[in-house]
């Protein structure tokens, strides 16, 4: 059974999505304070994390931090609706997914079982054995393991799949409609910046922006070389 944390001092709406999320076959524990958060989250017992990124003292973002220094869990934000500032940070320090509050715990279940699919599945299944290779990028999709130029590369798991998408069309356009369903596992949504702020940190993680060129009104290229 795969486990889920929630970290939210909203304890009204932490029930709420527990029950829920129990009902579908979830695991599902909740703390309600960031300090607990991050004890929890670096445990080690967990699959999967729902984050709020307002909380007194040690904000959601404060946690993501934290953690994100040692751990690659998937992370889900829970964020004020409308409120972009947060979410782009939260993905730029390593958030993989975003759910605006008020939430719907069916929207929330989609997206966590997203992401359990994606981590506990290669995208391509017929090449989970071995390794794909571009640009000096290699990519172990069995193991979720990525080196650049033989030297480990930390990316979480969103920025993994994006990844991968992308070296198996190197040298080809890949539209961030195609991004979104193929590595988030869900449609682009109208005004949906995550496939370009998770592009914007992978580009900073491999050192050098060219790997990855935008082609204006198209999407994104994986530079063969």
């Amino acid at each position: 059974m795969n486990r889920v944390l929630l970290v939210d001092d909203d304890q009204e709406l932490t029930e709420l999505l527990t029950e829920y999320l129990r009902s579908s076959g979830l695991d599902v524990s909740s703390v309600g304070d960031g300090e607990s958060g991050v004890h929890e989250i670096l445990s080690g017992h967990y699959d999967v994390v729902v984050l709020d990124s307002m909380m007194p003292r040690k904000n959601g973002l404060d946690v993501l931090k934290e953690v994100r220094m040692t751990s690659r869990i998937p992370v889900i934000m829970l964020t004020a609706k409308g409120d972009d500032i947060d979410r782009i940070i939260g993905l730029e320090m390593g958030a993989d997914d975003y759910v605006p509050k008020p939430c719907q715990p069916r929207e929330l279940q989609a997206r966590i079982n997203a992401i359990l699919r994606r981590v506990q599945q290669p995208i391509n299944s017929g090449s989970a054995v071995g390794s794909i290779s571009a640009s000096g990028v290699t990519l172990f999709p069995a193991k979720r393991q990525a080196t650049l130029n033989n030297e480990i590369l930390e990316l979480t798991s969103t920025e993994f799949n994006l990844l991968e998408v992308l070296i198996r069309h190197a040298g080809q356009v890949v539209s961030k409609e195609s991004l979104s369903e193929d590595a988030l596992d869900r449609k682009l949504a109208k005004f949906d910046r995550s496939i370009d702020v998770h592009i914007s940190s992978i580009r900073h993680k491999l050192g050098d922006p060219r790997l990855i060129q935008t082609v204006r009104g198209l999407g994104y290229l994986f530079v063969k070389e």
